[in-house]
């Protein structure tokens, strides 16, 4: 009983994510103004194959986002340092 109710909600959480992160990446391909026809269709299937196996694609962006962030950890930090100066003036 208690593993068909896991199972279950494992289920919904799978598909309530995978349609919250559709939604996303759907507008962010509207938005985009640029992309010619076979760009868009080739957009549409990567957002399927994305939507599909989002549970390996988030986290690997992540880690991308993590490995961005401390290649650049210097100029990140000096943006903020003066972001917080102009802040302080005002």
């Amino acid at each position: 009983m208690i593993h068909k109710l896991l199972t279950n909600l494992a289920i919904v959480f799978y598909l309530v994510m995978a349609c919250c992160f559709f939604i996303q990446w759907l507008g962010f391909f509207i938005d985009d103004k640029e992309m010619n026809s076979a760009q868009r269709y080739f957009s549409i299937v990567v957002l399927v194959v994305a939507t599909i196996l989002w549970p390996l694609i988030v986290p690997l962006a992540y880690l991308e986002l993590l490995k961005f962030h401390r290649k650049h950890k210097p100029v990140i930090d000096l943006l903020i340092n003066v972001s917080d100066a102009k802040l302080c003036d005002e």
